[in-house]
């Protein structure tokens, strides 16, 4: 009995998956606020042209690309944030490829 007060003032260990979650948060986070930072430039309001557009984007990434790492906590596992964010990358990338495509000049 007079252990139970010890253990559960015990440091929790650190999941072995924190370390992936938080590599895949910080990686495909940065390439998944990257694109859709650039997909705000060509699909938002005046088009990559617009004034003054440029700077904004620039520092939208960094908002996105923090939201992302706080969230890849949430899943259940590392292998889950890596797939979930692979996925979230390849549609963001496509859709920013897309977008590309003919701009009216």
């Amino acid at each position: 009995m007079a252990d139970a007060p010890s253990t559960r003032n015990a440091p929790a260990p650190i999941r072995p998956d924190w370390w992936s979650k938080s590599v895949a948060g910080v990686v495909l986070g940065f390439a998944l606020a990257i694109a859709l930072s650039g997909l705000f430039a060509w699909i938002g309001p005046g088009g990559p042209a617009a004034v003054n557009k440029l700077q904004f984007v620039m520092w939208l990434v960094v908002p996105i690309w923090l939201g992302v790492v706080s969230v890849c906590f949430l899943f259940r596992s590392g292998r889950q944030a890596w797939l979930w964010l692979g996925c979230a990358n390849i549609l963001a990338h496509t859709a920013l490829l897309a977008s590309r495509g003919p701009l009216p000049h």
